[in-house]
């Protein structure tokens, strides 16, 4: 089974808490970094997005990356 190994979002994103409500909802566990209060979280996030600051980027155990998913993607992703 596929797991999250850390999400990169922000408290003020509108997907990220979209996400996050998603992932609670399915009680599925992850680490959550808010890229506003950590500056190396912020450049690997953007380093995953080509240089760009684009969240929510989660990072899954497989190595796959999605950035910015709809419930949708993420629950396909994740299996739900």
């Amino acid at each position: 089974m596929i797991e999250i190994e850390v999400i990169y979002g922000t408290e003020w994103c509108g997907d990220c808490v979209r996400s996050k409500k998603l992932l609670k909802e399915n009680k599925i566990p992850c680490k959550w970094i808010d890229i506003d209060s950590d500056e190396e979280a912020k450049k690997r996030a953007a380093e995953l997005n080509g240089g760009k600051w684009r969240v929510p980027t989660i990072v899954f155990s497989d190595g796959s990356i999605l950035i910015e998913p709809s419930d949708e993607e993420l629950g396909r992703k994740l299996e739900l």
